[in-house]
């Protein structure tokens, strides 16, 4: 019953649209599943071109491949629409009969709450909407409620238990990060709307945790948080000072998928990411931004070919965190990524075989 999940492991922004279009590209994955709503943009650069996706799963690069949105993703049918006609996806696009509809008032009401001046929200309307379904407002639309949308409408936990059953790779594609977390980050109010770790994408899509055999936490060397005040950021540093560490030869500043505000940015930490192991349970880890280390590993795909200081901050990730750094990415595109998996099978039944022995 092969299900992978995608769970970002600080606070966004760190890479979940990537890992998860090559998993569903590289392992040919029959579903990916995407949760959440469109305040979270994934981005996907394949050849050559920047997709930056706010609804549609990042799984489109594989034409094989089945696109649906959550049970409790929310919908926005407009840009829905956009980003389904610019990928040519109508064919393979489904969402569940139960996600909600985002409407115009949902941003305004988020406008009034001051959310952006108080938490530096992105202001979509998602959480508006996740508050009024909580509270099962009679003016709520449910998803089989919207007529534009009425011939993509699914089960999409009949669905995926499907293909499950089938043998089929299924993936869900998580939301946003584990320190933004609405129970379980550490830095209430500075929060977003939902639950982010495993157990509750799995909630969402409507699967059981015995469907799963991977969870793959993805972190970023330097982690992000969006402009504005977002929250606590430890160790903050400017991009231009990031520029400088890593050697760049170019501006390498960041904006945000939703807003386009510039990204704060900071040194790595282990206290978010210690606690988002702690709960998620990972059986790998993807890590962003080996290039950030240090330019000279841009685009680099072997492990072998690594600069010693790449090696060293991996090794330091995986003996304090105990899990393996299975994907390495060494620059925004899909293709520059290091795919560790025969590695550390081989290095597992290394150890299992001296422990037999041993025993």
């Amino acid at each position: 019953m092969p299900v992978t999940v995608v769970v970002g492991g600080q606070f966004g922004s760190e890479g979940k649209g990537k890992i998860t279009s090559y998993l569903a590209l590289n392992d040919d994955a029959s579903i990916v599943v995407r949760c959440g709503g469109p305040n979270a943009g994934h981005t996907v650069v394949w050849n050559n071109e920047k997709r930056a996706l706010r609804q549609v799963p990042a799984g489109f690069i594989n034409s094989r491949t089945r696109l649906l949105l959550a049970a409790g993703a929310i919908v926005d049918p407009e840009l829905l629409h956009r980003e389904v006609d610019d990928l040519a996806v109508q064919h393979r696009i489904g969402v569940d009969r139960s996600a909600a509809i985002l409407e115009n008032l949902d941003a305004d009401n988020e406008v009034r709450s001051d959310l952006l001046e108080r938490l530096g929200s992105t202001l979509s309307g998602t959480g508006s909407v996740t508050s009024r379904k909580v509270l099962r407002d009679p003016k709520l639309r449910l998803a089989r409620e919207e007529p534009t949308i009425a011939s993509w409408i699914t089960d999409v936990s009949q669905e995926a238990n499907a293909a499950i059953d089938g043998g089929e790779l299924v993936i869900i594609e998580g939301t946003q990060g584990f320190g933004l977390s609405l129970h379980h980050g550490s830095q209430y109010p500075f929060a977003t709307s939902r639950d982010t770790s495993a157990a509750s994408f799995l909630g969402e899509a409507g699967l059981s945790p015995l469907t799963v055999t991977d969870i793959i936490l993805v972190l970023r060397t330097f982690p992000i948080r969006v402009a504005g005040n977002s929250g606590p950021l430890e160790e903050e540093l400017t991009w231009t000072e990031l520029r400088q560490i890593s050697g760049y030869p170019h501006e390498i500043a960041e904006t945000t998928t939703v807003t386009g505000r510039l990204r704060r940015v900071a040194r790595f930490s282990f206290d978010v990411v210690e606690r988002a192991v702690r709960v998620n349970r990972p059986t790998h880890l993807a890590i962003h931004g080996l290039d950030y280390l240090t330019y000279q590993d841009f685009g680099k795909t072997s492990f072998e070919s690594l600069s010693k200081l790449s090696r060293a901050f991996i090794d330091s990730v995986e003996g304090r965190l105990n899990v393996p750094a299975t994907f390495l990415f060494t620059g925004p595109a899909n293709e520059s990524i290091i795919d560790r998996r025969l590695q550390v099978a081989e290095s597992a039944e290394i150890h299992c075989g001296h422990h037999r022995r041993t025993a």
